[in-house]
Parts: C-alpha cells; sequence; structure tokens
C-alpha cells in the first residue's frame, strides 16, 4: 500500500494541479544504449496532452511572448551500473529564454517534489511564478524515472485504487490491522507484477546521474537547479555525486536529510499539527465570528469529534465514494499545503458537520492523484517506488503499535494515519538503499538552503540539518517567517529577491538573512 500520509515532502506545485482545478509528451521506453548517450541531440517539439499518468488535462498554455513549450525524450541507461544496456525515456519539458542570448547563462532544471510528481506538467502549470528566472535561463523540468512518461510505474488500476484509498488506513484493533496489512501486500505485489524490471532502478541516486546526463546533453558545464521538497532530497544527492559539477542551486521546502522514514514521518506529524494549530488560531482570532469553533482548541476538537465519527459512520462524498475517517485526514492535511487553501478547509469542515463530505473528499482526491473523471496519475504508485527503493528500515505492524503513544503525542490529529504509513514498504521486492541519504559536498558552490517556520510537510528544522550536512562553505541558509510547504511560491518579496538575485546575478545572500 502507498504511504496513506501525504507523499514524502510533496512539492506544492505538485499537489496543487488537480485541486485548483475541482475547487476554484514527452517519454518513451526501450532500446539500448548503443552510443554515447551524453553526446544524444534532443528533438524538441510542441508539447502534446499530459498523459494519464501525468494527471490528464490540456497541453500547456502558449507562454507570454507567444512561445510554445516544448517537450523531448532523453534516452538514458535503465542500470546506470550497465551504462551500455538497455535505456529508458525520461520526459522533458522547456520554455526557452525570453531574455537577450548574450546574457542567458543556460538551463534551470527544476524538481517539484513528492517523489512522484510530474514536472513536465506542474512547471507550464506555474511557470508565471518564474518569469524572472526565464529572462536569463531556459526552464526545464522533467518526470524522473518511475514518474509520468518517464517509464512511469505501473500497481494498481483506477478501480482498485478507488477501493484502496477508501479502506481505514489507522486501524484500531488486529482484524483492521490484518486488512490493512493485506492491503499493502496487494498493492505491493501488483507493483512488482507490472514494473518489477524498473522498481530496482528508481533510486535518488539513479535521478540524480540522470539529472547529469541532461546538464551534458543540454550543453551546460554546471547544473543550475531549483528543487523544491523533495527536490531538495534529489538535490543534495546530486551535489555529493557530482560537487564539482554545481552551478548556482536553490533548494526550498527542505527535507532533513539526517533522518530515516520512522523519523521523517514523526517530523511530518508534528509539521502538519503545528499548520492545523495555525489554522486554527487564524480563524479564531478573526474579528467575525470563527464559524468551525469558539476558540482554536474548540476547531481542533471540532475536527478530532468528527474523525472520530467517520471512523465508524463515514458520511456520504462524491457519489458512490464515501468520506471515511482516512480520507477526510488525508483531506484536511492536503488543505495544509498552503495558507491559500485554508478557505477550502473551513468550507469542507462546515459541509461535513453538516454530513456533506464533498470537498473534503476533493482534497483527498487531489492528494491520491485523482483526476474528476475517476483516472489517477502514477504519483501514489511512483512515490512509494521511489521510497522503499532509498529507505533501507522495514517496519512490521508491531513496530507501529510500539511507536504510536509517540506519534499520538506529536499529534493528535495525524499521528496515527502518519505512524501507520510506515509499514507501506514492509512487503516490497526492492531492498531500501540507506538510513538516510547522503548529501556531504566537499568543494560545491554555494547552495541556498530556505526554510518555512511554518511548513507542515518539511519541518523548518530540516533546513538547518540541510545545511551542516551539506558541509562547511557550501550550505546557505535563509528563513521564510511563514505558513504553507516552501517559500519562493509564497510571493514574499524578501524570499523572491534572495533566490532571483543568486540565481540571475550571483548574489550569495548572507547566510541567516531571515524573511518575514
Amino acid at each position: 500500500m502507498p504511504n496513506p500520509s501525504p507523499p514524502r515532502a510533496a512539492a506544492l506545485t505538485a499537489t496543487a494541479l488537480l485541486l485548483l482545478a475541482a475547487l476554484a509528451g514527452c517519454g518513451d521506453d526501450g532500446g539500448s544504449a548503443d552510443e554515447d548517450l551524453s553526446a544524444q541531440k534532443l528533438s524538441w517539439k510542441d508539447c502534446p496532452e499530459p498523459s494519464e499518468s501525468e494527471g490528464g488535462g490540456d497541453a500547456p498554455s502558449p507562454l507570454p511572448d507567444g512561445g510554445t513549450w516544448q517537450c523531448a525524450t532523453l534516452k538514458a541507461p535503465l542500470d546506470w551500473d550497465k551504462p551500455k544496456g538497455d535505456t529508458i525515456g525520461l520526459a522533458l519539458i522547456r520554455a526557452r529564454t525570453s531574455g537577450a542570448e548574450d546574457r542567458r547563462i543556460g538551463s534551470l532544471l527544476f524538481n517539484f517534489g513528492g517523489p512522484g510528481g510530474s514536472g513536465v506538467t506542474t512547471l507550464p502549470a506555474f511557470g508565471k511564478d518564474y518569469d524572472e528566472l526565464r529572462t536569463r535561463y531556459d526552464l526545464v523540468s522533467f518526470d524522473p524515472r518511475g514518474v509520468g512518461r518517464s517509464a512511469g510505474v505501473k500497481c494498481e488500476d483506477s478501480e482498485q485504487l478507488d477501493e484502496y484509498f477508501q479502506q481505514d488506513a489507522t486501524p484500531d484493533d488486529e482484524a483492521e490491522q490484518r486488512t490493512l496489512l493485506n492491503s499493502t501486500k496487494n498493492f505491493n505485489k501488483a507493483c512488482e507484477k507490472n514494473s518489477g524490471k524498473l522498481l530496482p532502478h528508481v533510486r535518488t541516486t539513479d535521478a540524480a546521474r540522470d539529472m547529469d546526463l541532461m546538464r551534458q546533453v543540454l550543453g551546460d558545464d554546471e547544473l543550475h537547479y531549483f528543487g523544491i521538497s523533495y527536490g531538495t532530497e534529489l538535490g543534495g544527492v546530486y551535489a555529493h555525486l557530482f560537487p564539482e559539477k554545481v552551478g548556482r542551486a536553490v533548494f526550498d521546502a527542505v527535507v532533513d536529510p539526517t533522518q530515516n522514514s520512522e523519523q521523517g514521518s514523526l517530523g511530518q506529524a508534528k509539521g502538519f499539527q503545528l499548520a492545523l494549530d495555525n489554522f486554527a488560531e487564524d480563524c479564531a482570532s478573526k474579528a467575525e465570528e470563527c464559524p468551525l469553533g469558539d476558540s482554536a482548541q474548540d476547531v481542533k476538537d471540532r475536527i478530532a469529534t468528527l474523525l472520530k465519527e467517520l471512523d465508524g459512520k463515514p458520511i456520504p462524498g462524491i457519489f458512490p465514494r464515501q468520506l471515511t475517517q482516512t480520507a477526510a485526514t488525508s483531506g484536511i492535511a492536503q488543505s495544509l499545503y498552503s495558507k491559500e487553501f485554508w478557505e477550502y478547509l473551513t468550507e469542507g469542515l462546515q459541509q461535513a458537520y453538516d454530513g456533506d463530505g464533498k470537498v473534503l473528499m476533493l482534497l483527498s482526491d487531489s492528494m491520491n492523484g485523482r483526476n474528476q473523471d475517476g483516472e489517477y496519475s502514477n504519483i501514489s504508485a511512483a512515490n512509494v517506488s521511489i521510497n522503499c527503493a532509498d529507505d533501507k528500515p522495514r517496519y512490521t505492524a508491531a513496530d507501529v503499535t510500539a511507536k504510536l503513544p509517540e506519534f499520538r503525542r506529536a499529534s493528535p490529529v495525524f499521528g496515527d494515519y502518519l505512524a501507520w504509513g510506515m509499514v507501506g514498504c514492509t512487503d516490497w521486492a526492492v531492498a531500501g538503499d540507506a538510513d538516510h541519504p547522503d548529501v556531504n559536498a566537499p568543494g560545491s558552490a554555494p547552495i541556498l538552503v530556505v526554510g518555512n517556520t511554518g511548513d507542515p510537510a518539511t519541518p523548518y528544522e530540516g533546513a538547518r540539518k540541510m545545511v551542516d550536512a551539506l558541509g562547511k562553505g557550501v550550505g546557505v541558509e535563509l528563513t521564510y517567517k511563514g505558513q504553507g510547504h516552501g517559500a519562493y511560491d509564497s510571493g514574499n518579496k524578501c524570499v523572491r529577491g534572495a533566490v532571483n538575485g543568486y540565481l540571475l546575478n550571483g548574489k550569495v545572500p548572507r547566510t541567516g538573512t531571515v524573511c518575514s
């Protein structure tokens, strides 16, 4: 079963696409490497509509200057230990620089997180946020291996996933535990059956090697990089493997690279609880009456009561599905990725208290990659495949039961939900790589590391841990005192100025800079 928690360090931009639409081409597999892959020439063409595995939707809109988003396929080794063996196609997208050619720095490569998010759909959807960066860079993103059109991992089909996400992911007794563990095993077997050849080769280290191949094929001597959420872990691994190739790099919404999967889940429990506390305080502080309670504690108590009631008696959601406790919890978590989503959480809770679960279910669907037509992207399949290939620990039901008190202290709302998510890799076909990623990068150019004090998915403390792990003289820390997942896309002028100043002009901000 995929982790019922939010995809590890999922970027807001990677999870918001379906939500904003509901509430308000590029790859192929196969072949072998008969040539030097670093010398391959990309065939850029206007992008098609996103594939079902990328989330579906319309082809990217024209750029403000009348240009078009272009897509291409990069050929990469399936197994980097056998670079002359079988290959896979990696889907890329780009927007050529809007500035003068003599001021062009190179390509700026984005990864928006997940793991499992499609960069081919995310970059054009939020491209306006990066207009200023485009004055000196070609903006480039990609579907990492195992994601979307880049040999996307396949597990269960959409009908099976509907049933799968309806189940109780926070079991209360041994019978419910057996049901959850059997569902986990069935999901993982489906991944092995449908994508077994790929599963050993979707580790973050593989994706980092893919990025260095992209750098070479794009014609850059150094990799200029913007990593968000899990993209910071990927960027850190790249810097460890290729420190001398790091150009101007920014990490935003930073993963703590020193934590194992249990520690990361516990950190998320604390982070999402903090965000929920902030939401409740915000509601209670408004001049007009808070529609969810008389005080912040009242708001949280009513949410806890709702979830307890849903555990025994779900309410109508989006027909024919019902809003279960698990779906409501994931919907609440999704809404905490951005302060802009708090209004949807307020609306969804109000409706749920009246017996209508549609809005919370829309939020949950967005978290899980479900389109309004009932089809799923492969974000859940890719997320569990990459996490399980990366993370060495394997947890049993007994391990989770022993840890539940600590998780519940961290978060009365999200504790059980995130603790039971740790069994997602228990029956995985491929051994995990390590306890945590190695990001030590002596000799790398400076990397700007941006942490947000109110971040639910990648708690603020991870930014300092990343700076320390990168090594002396590499990480440059910048703090944003804000809400939501990430800082740059908040629109904060101080953050934008610091990041743009570094990427566009090479001006490294003073470490310890604070933006509010």
